[in-house]
């Protein structure tokens, strides 16, 4: 496997990473450029996505249906922006995600099939900063996430049903989180391009941004200066948070 850069220096890239959202356009706005430092790297990256974003979008003139293809298809093309085409859609309705145990065995079947070496998901934690971090379709979705991290999907008796389908057991050794206290910051100013390039495949989400390019550069400037790293670097951030 080659390596990513961090504030820690070079870190071997896992085999294999599953990045668990609630929304399309939530990996990108986040974690783009660490997911096309990864896939550079060799690494074979996931995305699961709690909802499709039917509701995500002011213009009442498209049925959620029309919406929720809109934004899976953004999502795809931005997907393959960083390296990625392997995405799981788990269909829960945008704007009243659940923490339930329904979302837990989605979350769970997935990672036993995608068998990611490092799961990536948002904070379960409200930041009363940055109140659209704190969505709470965010919030469920990475409650859900950490649930079926552990103990769901390496639990044979959690979930039943999984084992009937044929999905075996699996353990995840990593997760990232994002938007709480990080102690890993990524070096990303090689993929930012490409992180760019996928934020602006979601049309219907970013077109009312101005100057798109300067704010995300400021957002990740800061995150890299936060990280210790040197001028003119640009950087994402996570929790590593041990879970093997």
């Amino acid at each position: 496997m080659g390596v990513i850069l961090t504030d820690q220096g070079e870190l071997v890239a896992p085999e294999r990473a599953m990045v668990i959202v609630a929304h399309p356009d939530d990996i990108d706005f986040g974690m783009a450029g660490t997911v096309a430092a990864l896939t550079s790297a060799g690494c074979h990256v996931a995305y699961c996505l709690a909802t499709s974003g039917e509701a995500g979008d002011d213009d009442m003139s498209h049925t959620p249906d029309e919406l929720a293809a809109m934004r899976k298809a953004e999502q795809t093309a931005a997907a393959a922006k960083v390296g990625v085409s392997d995405l799981h859609w788990l269909g829960h309705p945008d704007g009243m995600v659940v923490a339930d145990l329904g979302l837990r065995r989605d979350i769970a079947r997935a990672i036993r099939i995608s068998r990611p070496d490092v799961v990536m998901c948002q904070t379960t934690v409200p930041n009363w900063d940055h109140i659209y971090i704190s969505h709470p379709d965010h919030l469920a979705t990475a409650t859900a996430a950490l649930a079926a991290v552990y103990p769901d999907a390496r639990n044979p008796r959690a979930f039943p049903e999984l084992l009937d389908e044929g999905h075996k057991p699996h353990s995840v050794t990593e997760i990232w989180l994002t938007g709480t206290e990080p102690n890993r910051y990524v070096d990303i100013t090689d993929t930012f391009e490409r992180k760019m390039a996928a934020l602006k495949e979601h049309h219907s989400q970013v077109a009312q941004f101005d100057e798109l390019d300067e704010r995300v550069r400021e957002w990740c400037t800061s995150t890299a200066e936060l990280g210790g790293m040197r001028e003119g670097r640009l950087a994402e951030a996570y929790r590593v948070v041990p879970a093997g």
